[in-house]
């Protein structure tokens, strides 16, 4: 089990940003509601635990979740919130032990997983040269996150995450600046990228195959299904996009900006599509090389 001072350690250690099931009481396939859809075959409340859930805390249909309509799961990833509440936050005992804690675990669960998500996105901030003026101000910002996802329970409820969020969008976007600026100071006179209308652009269907869309900001954009085909995508802000669906097959995403796992899940890919090193290429992927 990690100790307060292991997780106070700088640089993180980047597996306490990804999933790790075996450390983990279940918690997503727990806290989490969801409604039937295209996502989920069946709606769950939420505090109730996923009738595939077992004693283990393992899924029992994991390998076939898509063909069973529970698309959702395979997409969704919790940054090692999952495992930080259960082994940091409630030392190892879990919910069924301790039944009397597992309202509160349940409600923990999220906030952890929103400063997870943060850390992720700061932790790459700090690998970009470009941004090295706000270094100091990344790092700080990753002191104060990582103390706050070490706060017992009943303060982590307490915690303001959306003002601590807003202070931390602050350092996030200036890196996206600074790095696509010095990018694409670097590369003047090359092919005009199609021009994309801000943060949150509804891109949605959109026929972007092949398209150079590096050093643009797609934050928040709607990428949903959109044809993002052989598209180029190096050094683009991906804060937040929506690529449910969105083809990506043969696309270059090596040098996006805050791309995360959540996000490649969702999206279709396939051996051609290229993705940073930090991030797993998903099972349900093409793999046929056609």
């Amino acid at each position: 089990m990690s100790t307060n001072q292991d997780h106070l350690q700088y640089p993180l250690d980047s597996s306490d940003l990804h999933a790790n099931c075996e450390q983990c009481f279940g918690l997503c396939c727990v806290a989490l509601p969801y409604s039937a859809s295209s996502d989920f075959a069946i709606d769950k409340e939420a505090g109730k635990p996923c009738g595939n859930l077992q004693a283990d805390f393992r899924c029992s249909v994991h390998t076939t979740l898509r063909k069973r309509g529970m698309r959702g799961c395979t997409v969704y990833d919790c940054f090692g919130a999952g495992q930080k509440v259960s082994q940091v936050t409630y030392k190892g005992i879990d919910w069924r032990q301790a039944p009397e804690t597992a309202k509160q675990m349940y409600e923990v669960f999220p906030i952890m997983w929103q400063l997870h998500e943060l850390l992720w996105y700061l932790t790459e901030a700090l690998t970009l040269k470009a941004a090295q003026e706000i270094h100091d101000d990344l790092r700080l910002a990753v002191q104060e996150t990582t103390r706050l996802t070490l706060l017992g329970a009943e303060e982590l409820l307490r915690v303001d995450v959306a003002a601590h969020r807003v202070e931390v969008n602050v350092l996030l976007l200036r890196t996206s600046e600074l790095v696509r600026e010095d990018a694409r100071s670097m590369h003047k006179g090359q092919r005009k990228s199609p021009k994309i209308q801000g943060r949150g652009a509804d891109l949605i269907g959109a026929k972007l195959k092949g398209a150079d869309l590096r050093y643009q900001s797609l934050r928040g954009a709607y990428l949903i299904a959109a044809d993002l085909r052989g598209a180029d995508l190096r050094v683009t802000d991906l804060i937040g996009a929506d690529f449910r669906d969105a083809d990506i097959r043969g696309a270059n995403l090596a040098g996006s900006l805050f791309l995360t796992q959540a996000q490649v899940n969702a999206a279709k890919g396939d051996t051609a599509t290229k993705i940073p090193p930090t991030l797993a290429r998903p099972s349900h992927w093409d793999t046929s090389g056609k």
